[in-house]
């Protein structure tokens, strides 16, 4: 959330904003619910002080004049509690639409509607050629015993599913070798709660109810599972001044993931690239706002860093405005190459690193004590994907597979996985295969 003042006497930053992420926010509807209310808070606060006016006189006015202060206190008293239930509605129109607004955004940032327009800034490694079809994450997870579409789509629905053999091993020994990137980096390790209140997940910049929500909220209670750790974490100092020493105050933390993905389908969504539920390593950072920078371009750093280990081929995007959620005012994506995405191999999404300022602290109201001035400032707050366990998966499995139908686990996990190749399970393995497997 901006704060009003800001957006008042920063008008033309903000439409520009508005108009290049191809949103819709009336400003002048904003500004005016801001006047409504301020105007009948003030108007209420001077009923309230003529209120306690009168209310001190009542004791020693003489006795002729009580019975009209009596009568004029019970007026203010019926004025201000109707002053107070219009000051209520006026607050929660303007706060309603506060949230309409988006983050401001740097002057560099990428013009386009979508990610067609998204920039690419550098490559790692180029897709690995070869002479033999390679198969999709889809074929491979059945052929290898891997993953349970049918199973999970008969215990919970589409787009759920079983982690099976290898790649339960596989899924731990990622988490375990992103913790422990992050962790020599100066991380704090963290484990979420999977279920968030709903003014946390709205802090963060998720709707937690209406049509643009991607989150399963569960009835009768104030609370939604979360999309992504970004959500609990970001709620943990919620109302709270932090020291400034702190600061920067960088968590990695894993969680499970719950997504609606409400409308996706297709052949872009097919598999684990897009589904109900997955787990994630998450890194949140909370920064000042001379930190912020520089700590978004060490969490971009951080996650390459996996990718370039993993020997996964990557390239890095500057999304474009039109791209970008509510809440960032800048942010990369690493995209892996995918050889079973689209007809010949696509890059996608593996993961983000978002700068969101203060946009989400000031919904959540975090603060910190700035030692120079004495006074409460709002952090910055800052979030990236370290490894999501879903499309992770999707570009070791396809990347390292081999012409005999396995695949080569990646040297960085061969010690937590124990196994240095993943082999069929069907018995109908090549001769080259039965002997590397013997």
């Amino acid at each position: 959330m901006l704060d009003i003042k800001f957006i008042i006497e920063n008008r033309e930053a903000v439409e520009k904003s508005i108009a290049m992420r191809h949103v819709t926010a009336d400003l002048d509807a904003v500004i005016a619910a801001y006047d409504r209310f301020r105007e009948t808070k003030q108007a209420l606060e001077e009923k309230q002080a003529e209120a306690n006016q009168v209310a001190k006189t009542i004791s020693k006015a003489d006795p002729a004049e009580r019975p009209a202060l009596i009568e004029r206190g019970s007026a203010l008293k019926a004025e201000t509690s109707t002053l107070g239930e219009k000051l209520a509605g006026y607050e929660a129109e303007f706060q309603e639409l506060m949230l309409t607004v988006p983050n401001t955004l740097p002057d560099d940032t990428p013009e386009g509607k979508d990610d067609q327009a998204n920039i690419e800034i550098r490559k790692f490694m180029e897709p690995p050629r070869v002479n033999f079809k390679q198969k999709d994450h889809i074929e491979l997870g059945k052929s290898l015993d891997l993953i349970d579409f049918e199973g999970g789509a008969k215990v919970a629905g589409a787009k759920f599913y079983f982690l099976k053999n290898e790649a339960v091993l596989l899924e731990m020994a990622l988490q375990h070798f992103a913790f422990k990137k992050a962790i020599e980096r100066g991380f704090i390790p963290l484990q979420t709660p999977d279920l968030a209140r709903n003014d946390v997940l709205q802090g963060a910049g998720f709707a937690p109810r209406g049509n643009e929500s991607n989150t399963y909220r569960i009835e009768d209670q104030d609370l939604s599972l979360v999309a992504t750790a970004e959500i609990p974490v970001g709620g943990l100092h919620a109302n709270e001044i932090l020291p400034e020493e702190a600061l920067p105050l960088r968590y990695v933390a894993w969680s499970h993931c719950f997504r609606t993905e409400a409308g996706a389908a297709g052949q872009a969504s097919k598999g684990l690239y897009r589904v109900h539920q997955f787990s994630k390593v998450e890194l949140y950072a909370f920064t000042t706002p001379e930190q912020s920078a520089a700590v978004h371009e060490e969490m971009l750093e951080l996650e390459e860093s996996i990718y370039q280990d993993l020997k996964i081929p990557y390239r890095v995007v500057r999304i474009c405005a039109g791209d970008l959620g509510a809440p960032a005012w800048k942010k990369y994506d690493i995209e892996a190459w995918m050889p079973g995405k689209g007809e010949n191999g696509e890059y996608g999404e593996i993961t983000s690193a978002s700068n969101c300022t203060d946009f989400q602290a000031r919904r959540l109201n975090v603060r910190y004590k700035d030692k120079a001035s004495g006074k409460n400032r709002f952090v910055h707050t800052l979030n990236g994907t370290a490894i999501a366990m879903s499309r992770t998966p999707i570009a070791i499995l396809e990347n390292y597979q081999t012409d005999r139908g396995t695949v080569i686990v990646p040297e960085v996990l061969r010690p937590v996985m124990g196994i240095d190749e993943i082999f069929p399970k069907n018995g109908a393995v090549a001769d080259a295969t039965q002997k590397a497997a013997g």
